[in-house]
């Protein structure tokens, strides 16, 4: 498996089988914010990734939001909203935020699974902090501007990939 490779393509984040991570003896859930957990063009989380956090957490696992984002209160907020740890200014992919964010948790990396709707980040960050890695297609079209020039080149790595739930 490569760098740019996730463990697994699924077209949004509550298509993530609970049942599936825990035969994975997943024990905690990492997960990017921004098109991940919330959509780039809203504040909060639609309420179908609460309603999948809300049976991650009666699963038994811990979620820890991992984020980029360098607004902290919106991401603390999400955080509270999704009821979940936070790690922000994880400056992925660098995997140094990732392995905060285990050691955090108090979970190793194959207990842990990392959730995120970028290749070039939160694959990258995964893969580098040897957890397994789910890529989701982005909750909206809105992204930052540099956002738009990696989609591009994750548009070359991912041709003719499947995702699951499409």
């Amino acid at each position: 498996m490569g760098l740019f490779t996730a463990t697994r393509y699924l077209a949004s984040i509550e298509m993530v089988d609970v049942d599936w991570l825990q035969d994975q003896g997943i024990r905690c859930v990492l997960m990017d914010r921004d098109n991940t957990c919330v959509p780039r063009d809203a504040k909060v989380a639609p309420p179908q990734v609460l309603d999948w956090i809300e049976r991650v957490h009666a699963a038994g696992m811990t979620t820890c939001v991992v984020s980029n984002n360098f607004h902290s209160a919106q991401v603390e907020r999400s955080a509270r909203e999704l009821e979940s740890d936070v790690v922000h200014h994880a400056m992925k992919p660098f995997p140094f935020a990732v392995s905060k964010a285990l050691s955090k948790m108090g979970v190793s990396a194959d207990e842990a699974i990392l959730i995120g709707d970028q290749v070039y980040t939160d694959v990258v960050a995964g893969n580098l902090a040897g957890v397994r890695t789910i890529l989701v297609r982005p909750q909206s079209t809105t992204d930052l501007w540099y956002t738009h020039i990696m989609r591009i080149g994750e548009r070359m790595i991912l041709h003719g990939r499947t995702f699951e739930g499409e």
